[in-house]
């Protein structure tokens, strides 16, 4: 069996693991470092300026527009801060493939066989072999399906027949710091877990890929876009879907499809997209807390909203809420030698304690809903302050996937709404 199963109570179907991508229990665990805080902090900033860029370059252009199955997720950097992945099958028979998800992405991708070691980077498992595979077949380039994806900034034409005529549906994705993949927009059949098959779900059989530098198979876009899986599969699932991130890399936590039976274990607050763009899911923060005390902030610099993105490490907080949080951070963090930092960044060496004492650190947004996030897990990366600024007073912030770590994050597709479910992985 090539898939981690775990019963859910509250859903018919199976549950898929999300691990870390460093973590003991990934299938193929990356040998490289994970990275520092300081490489966290500059790809989640390049990836902020990259899904910042993507919204403005589309804006104004139209976009084509009961909870079943789990994935098991592990905390596992590709599209410059993924950590975490889960494992699926591809073709017919099934072949596992380790991908990172990203809610900033909506189509997804993997390496393709044959590739040589110039145009794909060196995975830790064999590349996919669409020609080993019975049910894998390119999209027509005049199909419908191809037409929506040339319209949507990812198509990259067509390629050609020996007689001159358009075959294959080309795509293109380009992400923030340089990586590029490209390659022919196909068909196949996607395994979520046993006897949980996908038997049409459209992605990118990759043949040329630039700038990265990551061991995965590939990307799970679960964006708002049509190219998504959450989207592919809607008839399935009803197009809601959720993840638990789990707090540390030794843990498991999931990834589901389709909405729970029950959800009156969490606390919703109103979702909309970003600017238009029909990926990024985007809900308003109202305030912050530390150590149980609110912070005063004035509400009218929130108005920007955050992106929820768990492809981005760390949150990015407009320039006064950020400074009210770093502040009283520090202040209740006193008894702890800070880190001298060129960016100043909140940054302590614990060298030498046997225990630290972390403040809580609470959200609230639209509607009242408060989020306590997970101490320290929640808080803390490499013993620095997972927070940073993403711009002045009412500019568009990030909620990152550290902030998310325990909490049951629910895209309900149906009600506009995201919900919280706390200690949920």
């Amino acid at each position: 069996m090539f898939l981690l199963v775990m019963p859910r109570p509250d859903r018919a179907g199976a549950v898929v693991p999300l691990l870390h991508r460093h973590g003991p229990c990934a299938k193929s665990p990356s040998t490289d470092k994970p990275s520092s805080f300081a490489e966290a902090l500059h790809r989640s900033r390049v990836r902020a300026d990259y899904i910042m860029s993507r919204a403005l370059r589309g804006r104004g252009t139209t976009t084509i527009m009961e909870g079943k199955v789990s994935i098991p997720a592990h905390l596992g950097t590709s599209v410059d801060s993924q950590e975490y992945v889960v494992t699926l099958g591809l073709g017919t028979p099934a072949v596992e493939q380790v991908l990172l998800m990203d809610t900033g992405s909506d189509l997804s991708w993997v390496q393709c066989a044959p590739c040589n070691s110039t145009d794909c980077y060196p995975q830790k498992d064999p590349l996919f072999d669409p020609r080993k595979s019975s049910t894998y077949a390119p999209i027509p380039c005049g199909s419908d399906v191809c037409k929506s994806l040339q319209s949507n900034h990812l198509g990259n034409g067509c390629s050609m027949n020996d007689n001159g005529t358009q075959s294959q549906c080309g795509y293109r994705v380009e992400y923030g710091g340089g990586l590029k993949t490209r390659g022919v927009y196909s068909n196949e059949a996607l395994t979520l877990a046993p006897g949980e098959v996908v038997k049409d779900f459209h992605f990118g059989c990759a043949y040329k890929q630039r700038g990265a530098d990551d061991k995965t198979d590939g990307l799970l876009g679960l964006g708002g876009a049509p190219q998504s899986l959450p989207v592919q599969t809607s008839a399935l699932y009803g197009g809601s879907f959720s993840y638990c991130l789990p707090p540390v890399s030794s843990g498991t936590g999931f990834l589901a499809l389709g909405a729970p039976s029950n959800t009156s274990g969490f606390s919703f607050t109103p979702m909309t997209d970003f600017m238009d763009d029909g990926t990024s899911y985007l809900v308003k923060l109202t305030g912050i807390s530390v150590g149980g005390k609110q912070l005063r902030i004035p509400r009218k610099v929130f108005e920007g909203g955050l992106i929820v993105d768990c492809g981005n490490i760390i949150s990015h907080l407009p320039s006064t809420p950020y400074a009210k949080l770093r502040s009283a951070f520090r202040a209740a963090m006193a008894a702890y030698p800070l880190i001298p930092s060129d960016d100043d960044d909140t940054c302590y060496n614990f060298t030498g304690y046997s225990d630290v004492t972390v403040p809580k650190v609470a959200l609230t947004f639209t509607g009242g809903v408060t989020v306590d996030l997970d101490v320290p897990n929640g808080v803390l990366l490499d013993g620095c302050l997972a927070f940073t600024e993403s711009g002045s007073d009412g500019y568009v912030g990030f909620l990152g996937n550290v902030q998310m770590r325990t909490l049951e994050m629910l895209y309900d597709a149906r009600g506009g709404g995201l919900g919280f479910r706390a200690g949920a992985c």
